[in-house]
């Protein structure tokens, strides 16, 4: 019989509307969790000691952190994530369990987890599963039972670096090996590894615009947040010809989110510099934003710290209103580089750290913002401008 804190198990119990016997799947897990140590070992040395969650496993990446409270489950499918173990600061994490519908692409892509507290079981009765469950098909690695707070504020002042996870490799020396074969985030291309490999189509009725969809990376929420506006979208992979993409006769090109460096993605680069200078509506998101900035001669640099979470306060300098927006990038546009030239404009800076937000060209009918507005997960302050591509679309047509 497995023991439990405080006593046995009973030979049969409800949990979930459900009954689960003493050698259920749900116990195992349970015990596994509660009993099978991990590690989060840094690039510079400190070590975390921790419990297993997740598959048991070793994993590894740049290391990051999220400040949503709510919404994981969009967050672990979210593909910008590739590349990341991501430390969510929020103390409890898979309360409320998984839902089929509450995804941004068909898995989970952050390469590890790491939390204060996790939870085997849920308390929503809509909920498909645990997230524990969705982990272990996932193949996702995690840690918990650690002190997120201690390790936020470590990086916060250390800034971003790599780090490893495992729950099956405890020797210190030989996860110090295996941590120095990681690559860095700066110079690593990863879009490759989520873009589509066939383009596909998503329509409502009626439509009334046509998009074409460079997918870097794409959430299916921005897919969306389009037909919800009556466009017929065509999802095009990140290596399509601009002659492929005129092929569709689309009112508009959609840059999408995306994870990785922007700035070794030189062909990328190139085709959006295409696209900017047909003259044709163009809206750009996140790594969108930021090859569509590099296509009209600006650079991109690596934040010591990158923004992450679903409270991030924006300021729209067209209007003056102030958004809070859903943000997930590591990467920004370089101010000194848009002071250099007169053809972008910046529409949008984050007032925490006054770095550049959004971007219009000065001359075509051409914008990126940094963050998310089909904010999924997140606050909807900023869904107004997929209303300006489709206004920008309605006057090029006109």
């Amino acid at each position: 019989m497995l023991i439990k804190k405080g006593g046995f198990y009973p030979p049969f119990f409800v949990y979930n509307n459900r009954i689960w016997s003493r050698v259920s799947n749900f116990e195992q897990n349970l015990f596994m969790q509660q009993n099978q140590p991990a590690i989060l070992l840094l690039e510079d040395g400190t070590l975390f000691e921790g419990v297993a969650i997740g598959k048991i496993g070793t994993t590894g990446g740049e290391i990051a952190f999220n400040t949503g409270m709510t919404g994981y489950q969009e967050v672990f499918t979210d593909p910008s994530y590739v590349g990341q173990l991501l430390i969510m600061t929020t103390s409890h994490i898979g309360n409320y369990g998984v839902h089929a519908a509450e995804i941004e692409s068909e898995s989970i892509k952050i390469a590890g987890l790491v939390t204060k507290k996790f939870s085997n079981g849920y308390s929503r009765s809509s909920a498909n599963e645990s997230l524990q469950d969705l982990m272990e098909r996932n193949g996702t690695v995690g840690i918990s039972d650690i002190d997120t707070r201690a390790l936020v504020r470590h990086i916060r002042h250390k800034g971003a670096m790599n780090a490893i996870i495992s729950s099956e490799i405890l020797d210190v020396n030989e996860l110090k090996n295996k941590l120095s074969e990681i690559p860095s985030m700066e110079g690593l291309e990863l879009s490759s590894r989520v873009s589509t490999t066939e383009a596909f189509e998503v329509k409502p009725e009626n439509p009334t615009h046509r998009v074409s969809l460079i997918d870097f990376g794409v959430k299916k929420n921005i897919v969306r947040c389009l037909v919800d506006r009556g466009c017929h979208v065509k999802v095009f992979p990140m290596h399509t010809s601009k002659a492929e993409l005129d092929a569709f006769n689309p009112d508009g090109y959609m840059l999408s989110n995306g994870p990785g460096d922007p700035s070794v993605m030189t062909s990328s680069i190139a085709l959006v510099k295409e696209i900017a200078d047909s003259g044709k509506p163009v809206f750009g998101i996140c790594l969108g934003h930021q090859i569509l900035g590099l296509s009209q001669g600006l650079q991109t640099v690596k934040m010591f710290n990158g923004h992450r979470g679903v409270n991030h306060p924006i300021k729209n300098l067209k209007t003056g209103k102030g958004e809070i927006t859903s943000q997930n990038h590591g990467f920004v546009i370089s101010k000194e580089s848009i002071e250099a030239q007169d053809k972008v404009k910046v529409t949008h800076v984050h007032l925490n750290d006054h770095t550049i937000a959004g971007i219009e060209l000065t001359d075509k009918p051409v914008f990126s913002v940094q963050y998310h507005p089909e904010a999924s997960a997140g606050p909807h302050d900023s869904r107004y401008l997929f209303d300006q591509f489709i206004d920008n679309m309605n006057t090029y047509k006109s």
